[in-house]
């Protein structure tokens, strides 16, 4: 039986340092969908009446209060290297007064010698806000609210993720495509866990119909991570085309592009449900953002950027962190927001197919564009 133990925690460590090594080395971005910013225009104000340096970036999120309404997403865990990269970010934000996740923790239960690789976090961010996180096929398959706390208990976390990533079980070769039973297993984590629960997409989005249904089984929040940035099945290819696995490479070059464009699937949520929504799949910038909270996130989640700056040091995550807050704050100066409560109320014009997708679905992009009118 150790043995086989032995050999899984091998399997898995493996995986996981694929992963980084991809992301680092290879060219993992969505190829031909776009996150939908560029289709996003924030109107300015020549006459801001506002001064830049009265600008109050604070927000108060799942009773947390960020300096700034901006998370690291979760990145990795597992593995020695994922040890470094979660204490340079945790320590970057805690110095910020921000917040962030851990990899899926489905590791340490594999191999408790993995546990470092996330309590380290909290070691260097005793104060910040700190996500653990759990798979959804797992837990519909395996795991329960024994787990989940443990989870959350092993970080002293302050929500717990769990992670959607139906895509990527579907084409990984360790994949588990096990979603049956799925929203009853997320119910069952919320009733039992005692702290809030969010639920998160890897890159794919998640739709209007779907966030209805976590709301009503009382999830805390909503995790869109859509289309357009770090795509999971090019990861795979990328996975397959070193092990010479035809099969799963042709699966990966088909499902590349997969998803629903973060703006869209971050409109179509907010619109339905109203819990917080976090906007993450390919943010990159301070600007991208601002348009995310003015289109109604709560939050604004990156990580791709924070990656190799993460295996620097924390100083590099400070300072990447750091830039990214000045271009919000330059935003919201330019269209008149002294508050992320007044950014939520700056007008903003949704074009081309963006608009064309919210219409065709049902939805409002012109009603963002009326405010202040």
């Amino acid at each position: 039986m150790r043995g086989a133990t032995t050999e899984l925690d091998e399997k898995t460590e493996e995986r996981k340092n694929d992963h980084l090594e991809i992301c680092l080395r290879k060219d993992v971005q969505a190829r031909r969908v776009t996150t939908g910013f560029e289709e996003i225009q924030l109107v300015h104000r020549a006459l801001p009446e506002i001064n830049k340096s009265d600008i109050d970036l604070s927000t108060q999120v799942l009773k947390h209060k960020f300096s700034a309404p901006i998370i690291i997403e979760s990145m990795t865990g597992g593995t020695p290297k994922a040890t470094k990269i979660n204490a340079a970010v945790a320590r970057a934000v805690e110095e910020l007064g921000l917040g962030m996740g851990v990899g899926s923790q489905r590791a340490v239960f594999e191999n408790p010698n993995a546990k470092e690789t996330f309590t380290i976090a909290r070691r260097e961010a005793p104060n910040a806000f700190i996500a653990a996180n759990l798979g959804a096929a797992q837990l519909a398959k395996v795991y329960g609210v024994k787990e989940a706390r443990k989870a959350v208990e092993m970080l002293d976390a302050d929500a717990l993720i769990i992670h959607l990533n139906p895509l990527q079980e579907a084409i990984q070769p360790e994949g588990e495509p096990t979603y049956r039973g799925v929203i009853a297993a997320i119910g069952r984590i919320v009733k039992g866990l005692g702290v809030p629960v969010i639920i998160k997409e890897t890159g794919c989005g998640i739709a209007a119909a779907e966030a209805k249904k976590l709301e009503a089984i009382g999830v805390a929040a909503v995790d869109v991570a859509g289309a357009g940035g770090t795509s999971w099945a090019a990861v795979e290819y990328y996975r397959a085309k070193s092990r010479d696995d035809a099969f799963r490479q042709e699966l990966g070059e088909v499902f590349w592009d997969w998803g629903i464009p973060t703006v869209t699937s971050l409109i179509e949520t907010v619109q339905r449900v109203r819990i917080p929504v976090i906007a993450s799949g390919g943010l990159r910038s301070g600007l991208d953002v601002t348009k995310a909270l003015a289109l109604g996130a709560s939050l604004a989640g990156m990580a791709c950027p924070f990656l190799d700056p993460a295996l620097h040091g924390s100083g590099e995550v400070k300072k990447r962190l750091q830039l990214v807050v000045e271009e919000l704050r330059n935003a919201m100066f330019l269209v008149g927001a002294s508050s992320i409560d007044k950014l939520k109320e700056a007008p903003v014009v949704v074009t081309g197919q963006t608009a064309e997708w919210l219409v065709r679905r049902g939805f409002e992009p012109q009603a963002y564009a009326r405010r202040g009118l």
